[in-house]
């Protein structure tokens, strides 16, 4: 009998070792070059076949999220747009011109002193409020009490020789009647009694210049004002030709505002000053926003500067609350003229398309099937979508009634700083949109909700600092808007 195969597994040291030994043995048969292209085709071939499903994997993959992202925008376009609006209002609108103005204290008075002398004292306070006639500061009136007591007994001894004098002539002149004094004698006791009378009178002169110098050592305010940093501290000696004062005081009721207007405005001004109209002068702070006091026209400068083409105009205003400050930068506005039942709206609600001026007004319910293809047909063309980010909020409730927008032709008179006054178009207590219009078109649903800047949110600042004069009414008359040039999400 032969022996069991054994069955124990091959090492893979004793693998190894064969192999070389069955390579190199002359019976074993080496494999043929086309088995081994066919391997290699089969390889190629599987490769490419993964590739292609990767593909088509990836296709179907982006198809559904194209679909889905569909889906989702259609949602999203068929959900109102919020927008914030504000309604068009009917009242008394001035008409008026826009300058930069300077704050100019009505009075200032520098308060210096009119005799020399030791400033022994300031009786009022930096800021305080004086009232004219106040007392504010005290030089020593010694060296000045004591020339007033020495012109008073110079005075005195006058007094007595002139009566000694004017007895002495009264006996010349009755002896001289008698024949026994001579007339030149008589004469010289006359003069002599003249020359001492007019001594009396220089002392007197004296007396009061004295009294002048004491009376100037006490400083009264000479006007009612403020008074401004102190620029003497008592103990300092002050002299009458010095060229800083002790003190300034400033009065701030009433006050002036000067401002420069363009020369071609000063006929239409100076027309209005001739017929006796007090022309209204409003003041507003740096941002333009804020009204500061309202004054008067006081007066037009009588010359224009060459340099710049404007002449200056000083408004007076009471200044009651101290609203103004000496330098202060304001805008100004000087209306011209004010006018009854104008219609207004915001500048901020004004777009410009190809064929003029429009807005978008807000309408209850849901749109008319033209205006609901033309929203369509704008949001299928790429041109925005409603849900987007809006300043308006998108929160609103979804038990709202519904709302949508209409393009309305508008016809604009005149712009006046934030705000457009209009010839046609709408009518007062209609509803504009002020801030969301890029995503609108004409038709479109919308949430609306109230502006609470009536000026619209996006309204900009007629009288800002660097726009120069004229700034809020550069188109005074010309009937373009404010902003002409800007766009909105459609054309009417």
């Amino acid at each position: 009998m032969s022996a069991p195969m054994s069955s124990a597994p091959i090492s893979e040291q004793e693998t190894k070792a064969a192999l070389p030994a069955a390579k190199s043995h002359p019976s074993l048969p080496e494999p043929e070059p086309s088995q081994r292209s066919g391997a290699r085709k089969w390889i190629i071939l599987l490769v490419i076949a993964l590739a292609i499903g990767a593909a088509v994997w990836k296709i179907r993959q982006n198809t559904e999220n194209q679909t889905a992202q569909g889906q989702k925008m259609a949602a999203m376009m068929d959900r109102p747009t919020p927008v914030q609006t504000v309604q068009v209002q009917q009242k008394t609108m001035p008409i008026y011109l826009t300058a930069l103005g300077t704050v100019t204290a009505y009075y200032t008075v520098t308060v210096k002193s009119r005799v020399d002398g030791q400033l022994i004292k300031v009786n009022v306070r930096e800021g305080q409020r004086v009232r004219q006639g106040e007392l504010i500061a005290e030089i020593d009136p010694a060296p000045y009490q004591a020339a007033l007591a020495q012109a008073q007994g110079q005075l005195a001894r006058d007094q007595a020789q002139h009566a000694n004098d004017q007895a002495q002539a009264d006996r010349y002149k009755a002896l001289l009647n008698a024949g026994v004094v001579s007339q030149e004698n008589t004469q010289a006791m006359v003069a002599a009694a003249g020359q001492s009378g007019g001594a009396i009178q220089a002392d007197f002169a004296a007396i009061q210049a004295a009294k002048v110098n004491v009376n100037y050592t006490k400083i009264l305010s000479p006007i009612n004002g403020v008074v401004g940093l102190r620029q003497v501290d008592p103990g300092n000696i002050v002299h009458a030709s010095d060229t800083n004062g002790l003190i300034v005081v400033t009065q701030l009721e009433p006050i002036a505002v000067i401002f420069t207007l363009p020369e071609d405005h000063l006929p239409e001004v100076l027309d209005l000053i001739r017929q006796g109209r007090k022309l209204t002068v409003e003041a507003y702070d740096r941002s333009g926003t804020n009204h500061l006091a309202t004054g008067t026209v006081l007066t037009v400068d009588n010359q224009i500067d060459t340099t710049t083409g404007t002449v200056k105009v000083k408004a007076v205003f009471d200044n009651k609350d101290g609203a103004l400050f000496p330098n202060q930068f304001v805008n100004v506005r000087l209306v011209l003229q004010q006018r009854p039942n104008a219609i207004v709206i915001p500048a901020a609600a004004l777009l410009t398309g190809s064929q003029g001026n429009y807005v978008y007004t807000v309408k209850p319910g849901n749109p008319p099937a033209d205006l609901q293809e033309s929203a369509a047909a704008g949001h299928k063309g790429g041109r925005g979508h409603a849900g987007a980010g809006n300043s308006a909020g998108s929160g609103q409730s979804q038990k709202q009634p519904p709302f949508y927008v209409e393009a309305t032709t508008v016809k604009v008179d005149l712009t006046e700083g934030a705000q457009v006054i209009l010839n046609s178009g709408v009518k007062a207590g209609d509803t504009v949109v002020v801030d969301g219009q890029e995503k609108l078109r004409n038709g479109s649903r919308v949430s609306p909700k109230q502006s609470s800047n009536p000026n619209g949110p996006r309204a900009v600042n007629p009288n800002r600092a660097d726009t120069g004069v004229g700034a809020g009414s550069s188109d005074h008359g010309s009937g373009q808007p404010a902003n002409q040039g800007r766009t909105g999400g459609s054309q009417p």
